[in-house]
């Protein structure tokens, strides 16, 4: 499969990794060199510490090799499936897809991996809503197994067969939803983590307390603070955000002190500071 990934961060770098480990041949695009190399680097970083647990099939090298690099939508015009992972804006997500669907060959699939936005509104402004669907990968996502699959209003029995089985070469496991405002991953977790940033602005308890709770109580993974630092706290606002104007329940209303550490510039682990400090790198 000629497969394509639109932004070269965390989760693109991811999505391109593990496509290209399935023996895709993959093109990564971002809008400037110095992204595109942050995203080689990530991969590359990835692929050396799966290599050394000896979890890899075949060499980074070999990995790496079937990756191309590249700032020009015009590279995409040959691709099966191209799936977007850059900012969670509604706005510029169609424009790049108004784009993708002028550039992309007519046989082409189109994904986004957005986290809460409308498929179908997405769908629409690429030109070809039957080619178009979810495709939304978990973060870190060479370790993560979950992909939620999301049709849109009319994305084609086809798309979705073509989108499952790429998801399953890939080493993931496709799981199915419709598409209301934050599927079923966000709309779910997303307002527990926005409960216990309440719960912070309240002084129920402290971040370690309730994410201490969490783990020890609920058998957790993760505290719910943590996992908001480590998704970024832009990310969960604007969720949180999309679910409140999408499902028209106050239920949703994203808490005051999560609008202000954003306003604050308090982002979580990419600022190196959130609910908890972090080293920066």
């Amino acid at each position: 499969m000629r497969f394509g990934v639109i932004g070269a961060g965390q989760m693109g770098a991811g999505i391109a990794q593990v496509a290209a480990q399935a023996e895709f041949d993959v093109v990564l695009h971002d809008v400037e060199q110095r992204f595109v190399e942050r995203g080689r680097a990530t991969i590359s970083g990835s692929l050396a510490k799966l290599h050394e647990k000896g979890r890899l099939t075949g060499t980074p090298e070999e990995v790496m090799g079937r990756v191309r690099f590249t700032t020009d939508l015009a590279d995409f015009a040959d691709r099966d499936l191209v799936v977007e992972a850059i900012v969670e804006n509604e706005g510029v997500k169609s424009d790049l897809f108004r784009r993708l669907g002028e550039i992309v060959q007519p046989g082409g699939v189109l994904a986004s991996n957005t986290s809460s936005i409308p498929i179908t509104s997405l769908g629409a402004a690429s030109g070809r809503p039957e080619k178009f669907i979810g495709m939304h990968f978990m973060n870190p996502v060479p370790l993560m197994q979950l992909v939620e699959v999301i049709r849109g209003y009319s994305t084609s029995d086809e798309t979705a067969r073509t989108v499952l089985e790429a998801a399953r070469r890939m080493g993931k496991t496709p799981l199915e939803c419709n598409d209301f405002p934050g599927f079923v991953s966000n709309r779910v977790l997303m307002p527990m983590i926005n409960e216990a940033i309440q719960c912070v602005m309240e002084g129920v308890a402290t971040p370690e307390a309730i994410d201490g709770i969490m783990k020890m109580g609920m058998n957790h993974p993760m505290g719910p603070l943590t996992l908001a630092d480590f998704i970024g706290l832009d990310t969960c606002l604007a969720i949180m955000e999309v679910l409140h104007r999408g499902l028209g329940d106050d239920k949703y209303r994203p808490s005051p002190l999560l609008r202000k550490m954003v306003q604050a510039g308090l982002l979580g682990r990419k600022s190196g500071r959130g609910f908890y400090e972090y080293q920066s790198k």
